[in-house]
This record gives C-alpha cells, sequence and structure tokens, in this order.
C-alpha cells in the first residue's frame, strides 16, 4: 500500500496538545515560528513518502549481508542516506556552529516519526547518529567537537553505540573490553561488541563507534567504565581520512524484523581510539546517548503502530465480506463491522496517546535545556520522569497496534506478501532494546519516582487536576478514577520501596502502564478539548476534529477503565513469586 505521512494529526497534536508556539521567538528558539515547523513537517513528509517508504518492502526482503568481510546493505539504502544528508536532518537539533539548525527537539521527534513509519531499519541509522551527536556536544573535548560533530551533523559519517558484549548485557558492570593506553594520549581497544545497530557499512565515509571499555587500572563494576572514540578509518589533526582501523564486523545477525538495518558483531583488534569525558566516568557520558535514544524508540512505537494501522485501515475499507451491524447494509466493507472498527478505533487512540507522550517528553528536554531558567529544573524532573514511559509504553503500543493490523487482515494478514507481517516483525524489537521495557519500569519506580520525595509525579499530578478543574467534565470527567488511583498506587510504591522492594519491582511494570495509560489520556481529553474549541470557532474541518472528540471517549472506555485493574495488580506482593522457584515449577 501507499504511506500516507501523518502530517496532520502531528500538527495537530504540536499545536493543540504540546503547545509548540511557546517556543516560538523564545530565546532558546529566536528564529522558529510556524512557518518553519510547517516547512520542515511537509518536508519530511516528502522524504517519508518518496524515498523512504518505496525501499521498506525491498529492505525487508534483501537484508543485509556479510561477504568477504563487508557489510553490504540493501538496494536503494545508500542512496536514502545520501537524500537524507543532504537534506540537512541530522542537523535538525545540533548547534548551529557546528553546522546545525538549532531547532527543537519536540519537531526533530516529529519528523522521525514520520521517518520511523516510512522506514524503521533505515531510521535507525541517524538515529544513532543522533545519540552520537548529543554525547560529543555534552562530553567531547574540543578538538572532538571541531572534527568530529560537523561531521556528523552534515550526515557525511555515521555513528554508532557500542555497549553490549556477549556476557555483558544490560548489567554493564561485567564488560571487559580493554583500552590500553599509548602513552600518546591515544587508547588501543580490544574487545567484542555484540548487537550494534549499523555497526558497519559503506554507505557514509566513516563510522564513529562510541565505545564503552575499561582502563586496564580501573574499579570493579561501572564505576570502572570509560567512553572512547573509535572511526572506523583514523583521522589525522586536520580531520582528513587515512587508513582503515582495526575494528571490523565479524558477523551478522538474523532477526525477526529489521532485516535491512545490519545488527553486528563487532571485533576491536588494538583498534586506535580516544577518550571521550573523564576516564572511569564513561556511563555518565553513555547515558546521555541512551537517553536520547530511549526518546527515540518510544518514537519508533508510535512510527510503526502508524504504518500498521494504516495499512490495516485501508485494507478494512477495501475487503468486503458479510452484513454489517452498524449500517445493516450486505457484502459491506469489514470496516463496517463493529469489531473491526473498534479494534482500529483503539489502535488509532493508542497510537495518538503515544505521539502525544513522546512529544511531551521532547518538550520537557527542550524546556531543561533552552527554557527560561526558572523553569529548567522542574522540566528536567519531568524529563527524566516521561523517558522510560514514553520509551515502554510507546513501544508496546507499537506492538499492540501492529499485532491488531495482522488480526484486521484476517488469514492475509499472516501471508507475508500483505505486508502487515512486516510491521509486526520490525515493531518487536522495540520494546527489547536501549533497556527493556522491565528495564524501563524498574528504572522508573527505582529511581525516578523516588527523586525528591515523588516530586515529578506530583507536578504531573497538579497539571491533569488543572485540566480537569478547568474544562467540561464531559471531556475529563474519566480522567479523575484514573488519577486517584494512580495517586494511590504512586503512594504505595514511595512508602513501600524500602520496606519491601521486592513487591515494588514486581508491581513497578504495572506502575509503568497506569502512568502511560493516566498520561495518554490526559493528553487525549487535552486534544478533544482543543477540537471542541476549533469546533466552537466556525473551523470548517468538522469531520476531523470529531474524531479527537470520539477517540478521547473510546480511549476512556477502552484503556482508561482498566485503572482499577492496574491497581489491583500492582498491590499483589512478591510473596506468590518466592513459591515458583525453577525446580517446583518445572520439575524432571
Amino acid at each position: 500500500m501507499s504511506y500516507r505521512p501523518s502530517i496532520k494529526d502531528i500538527s495537530f497534536c504540536l499545536q493543540q496538545v504540546i503547545g509548540i508556539d511557546e517556543f516560538y521567538q523564545s530565546e532558546g528558539f529566536p528564529d522558529l515560528d510556524s512557518d518553519i515547523v510547517n516547512a520542515v513537517l511537509e518536508a519530511a513528509g516528502d522524504l517519508a513518502r518518496d524515498v523512504l517508504a518505496p525501499i521498506n518492502v525491498i529492505g525487508d526482503h534483501q537484508g543485509a549481508r556479510l561477504e568477504n568481510g563487508q557489510v553490504i546493505i540493501a538496494e536503494g539504502f545508500g542512496e536514502a542516506l545520501k537524500v537524507y544528508a543532504e537534506g540537512g536532518w541530522n542537523g535538525l537539533t545540533a548547534e548551529p556552529e557546528h553546522g546545525g539548525q538549532g531547532l527543537p527537539k519536540t519537531l526533530e521527534q516529529a519528523c522521525f516519526e514520520l521517518f520511523h513509519s516510512a522506514n524503521m531499519a533505515f531510521t535507525l541509522n541517524p538515529t544513532l547518529t543522533l545519540g552520537a551527536i548529543e554525547a560529543l556536544s555534552a562530553y567531547g573535548n574540543a578538538r572532538q567537537k571541531t572534527i568530529y560533530l560537523p561531521k556528523l551533523v552534515s550526515g557525511a559519517w555515521c555513528g554508532t553505540m557500542n555497549l553490549t558484549e556477549p556476557q555483558s548485557g544490560s548489567d554493564l558492570s561485567t564488560l571487559t573490553t580493554i583500552a590500553q593506553p599509548t602513552g600518546e594520549g591515544l587508547y588501543r581497544l580490544t574487545g567484542q561488541k555484540i548487537f550494534i545497530t549499523w555497526g558497519d557499512h559503506e554507505a557514509c565515509d566513516n563510522i564513529v563507534h562510541l565505545v564503552l571499555a575499561r582502563l586496564p587500572d580501573a574499579p570493579a563494576g561501572t564505576r570502572g567504565i570509560s567512553l572512547f572514540l573509535c572511526p572506523k578509518y583514523l583521522i589525522d589533526e586536520n580531520g582528513h581520512i587515512g587508513e582503515r582501523n582495526t575494528v571490523r564486523a565479524v558477523g551478522l545477525e538474523h532477526k525477526m524484523g529489521i532485516h535491512a538495518s545490519p545488527t553486528c558483531v563487532m571485533a576491536y583488534e588494538d583498534a586506535l581510539a580516544e577518550m571521550v569525558g573523564p576516564p572511569n566516568e564513561g556511563l555518565a557520558a553513555m547515558f546521555v546517548m541512551m537517553n536520547a535514544a530511549r526518546l527515540a524508540v518510544g518514537t519508533q512505537g508510535v512510527g510503526i503502530a502508524d504504518r500498521a494501522w494504516q495499512q490495516a485501515q485501508t485494507y478494512a475499507h477495501e475487503r468486503r465480506q458479510g452484513k454489517s451491524a452498524l449500517t445493516g447494509a450486505s457484502n459491506t466493507p469489514i470496516y463496517d463491522h463493529p469489531d473491526v472498527r473498534l479494534t482500529l478505533a483503539i489502535s488509532k487512540a493508542k497510537i495518538e496517546a503515544a505521539r502525544a507522550i513522546c512529544l511531551l517528553t521532547a518538550q520537557a528536554f527542550d524546556r531543561a535545556r533552552k527554557g527560561p531558567e526558572s523553569d529548567r529544573t522542574r522540566a528536567k524532573r519531568r524529563e527524566d520522569f516521561l523517558v522510560p514511559i514514553a520509551k515502554a509504553w510507546s513501544t508496546q503500543v507499537g506492538c499492540d497496534v501492529a499485532s491488531a493490523g495482522v488480526q484486521v487482515h484476517g488469514g492475509m494478514g499472516f501471508i507475508e506478501e500483505s505486508g502487515a507481517a512486516q510491521h509486526y516483525r520490525d515493531a518487536r524489537i522495540a520494546p527489547i532494546y536501549e533497556g527493556t521495557n522491565g528495564i524501563q519500569a524498574a528504572d522508573l519506580v527505582g529511581r525516578k519516582l523516588s527523586q525528591d520525595n515523588g516530586l515529578a509525579a506530583q507536578e504531573l499530578i497538579q497539571d491533569i487536576s488543572h485540566l480537569i478543574e478547568h474544562n467540561e467534565s464531559k471531556y475529563v470527567f474519566h480522567i479523575k478514577a484514573a488519577l486517584e488511583i494512580f495517586k494511590t498506587a504512586t503512594k504505595w510504591i514511595i512508602e513501600n520501596k524500602t520496606s519491601d522492594g521486592a513487591s515494588v519491582a514486581t508491581a513497578a511494570n504495572r506502575y509503568l502502564m497506569l502512568s502511560g495509560d493516566l498520561i495518554g489520556g490526559w493528553l487525549l481529553a487535552k486534544a478533544a478539548v482543543a477540537a471542541k474549541e476549533l469546533i466552537d470557532q466556525g473551523h470548517d474541518d468538522t469531520s476531523w476534529l470529531n474524531t479527537k472528540i470520539a477517540l478521547n471517549d473510546i480511549y476512556a472506555s477502552q484503556i482508561l477503565s482498566a485503572a482499577s485493574s492496574h491497581m489491583t495488580a500492582i498491590l499483589m506482593t512478591a510473596a506468590p513469586l518466592l513459591s515458583l522457584s525453577y525446580e517446583a515449577v518445572f520439575p524432571e
């Protein structure tokens, strides 16, 4: 099917729900206005529709392969990267001094939703480069910023993130890659990294690997991790490319989805590198990149969900079967059957909620860095609290909607030729990488919620309460009960974290899902209120605006109604789990 960029929905979310216009001509973004936002979104939509979407299926079928030590990428992907780079898309949020445009991350993530929707496997490449730009901007020295940032921002070079090792997954304290000082301010890296997205290819002039490794005398655990910059091709003092470094891909993973994205096993064999940031403080620098990646992965979830929903929506309109209980017509499009339409409506509501959550998180990122000084601390708390929710809740939406899309297709959904299966296969990785969704939930209750004794959650409660108090009850009444349950759950988590850590950890995922459900409901209610105001003002797109109100109603009855069951699950202690030992539940 043809891909249709969801610019109208994204623009409505940016303008009416998130309020991107607060950045217009502000101190942080003095040149930003609605014309720029609209122009950037339109250009992103053109790139997504005309360049990225047409090669999505090709990439799925061809995949990437390793031949004679060289990673070969799918047809059209190298050319697409050149078009992407020429458009300056890596530089949306980068500082002008490094060739960037200095625009808000809120707008960047709106554009990247379109890119992920059109071609998730492709967009993983620039997503990693954006993370490298942020890490070097925060921790790179003057030379690194001068030489590497302009190349990464321009898209001439690509970036990667190298964390995982065969024996060291999410627990980075066990990584063993060694960085041996050369005595000349440089280091030789030796070790192996796995699951490295776009770890090698020839689609750009150079690849900048950001690698976690240990100095020979480093302390044990995460306190002894340093961050290193290791280019595929060595660079001289003037930034000119020289000979090939001794880092190479020695294998490609054979994956369930995102086939066109080469996921590499990387071998570092005395590869020359330089340190980024202070010694033994690499984890802090890498977390800048990981934090950016986690929000980006949440946006991936939104993008792939929207693509799967579009395809299912179109198929349901075209496929005719049976008599409709809605219209009474025979040989009706299956879209007119209540179950199918409800399935698609729930999917659409989840997409709009997840989109708003991710853009709200990006807005907090912008406020924390370029907002008024008095607002930055609060914005940083909001960002920290939202990131694990944006990542985990939105990627679960990606899987749910893609699965629903297969279901709407019926038997055809299980056939690869329909295309619905690819979206599900691609979506399934997002809840896993950049910290599994279980890890995001543990981070939310273990660190983010407890900071300042739950102040970020209390501020969120205040904002949601403000909407309830200042708007007609028919648009916001459903939030009240969910908000009270969220208050109770938050209080329970904070009070029991120390005395019953096992039970709190057991409740973490349900608490995160409750949080995402509530925040999504709050933002959809804001959308409904804004839509009603536009209708009252005589806006001529009444039919489309009424869908925002209908989706709010559907979300309330189908999603927020589960808040009480979340609470029941949260209050379950860890005691039942303790009786389920491996031997007891799986006897010989």
